[in-house]
């Protein structure tokens, strides 16, 4: 795989992460005001654009776990850090809700 391939590979791995992120951030921001209401459909999104950013990411895997030679640019890393940040985040702001969610119980 070619490393312009691999840059585009990155660049929609960052591009659904960042998506991703942003939505966390907002969701997070609506439970810490006792706003839920949004909270499941939100997530659900967040789940889809994580999962096409996934995805895009198992593309090169398969391409490498197949044998072809792939050429990684910083490009790829970024998108990687962005993925694995994003889904720890994913995490934290679950467990945020739920603290929010018993607050206002």
């Amino acid at each position: 795989m070619k490393k312009d391939e691999v840059a585009m590979i990155g660049f929609e791995i960052v591009a659904y992460s960042g998506d991703a992120r942003s939505k966390l951030l907002m969701l997070l921001k609506e439970a810490k005001t006792g706003n839920f209401t949004n909270v499941t459909e939100g997530i659900a999104s967040v789940d889809e654009l994580l999962k096409k950013a996934h995805e895009s990411q198992t593309q090169m895997l398969a391409a490498e776990a197949g044998g072809e030679e792939v050429d990684l640019g910083f490009i790829f890393v970024h998108g990687q850090d962005h993925l694995m940040t994003t889904l720890l985040l994913r995490d934290i702001v679950m467990d945020m809700v739920e603290l929010y969610q018993r607050t206002n119980e």
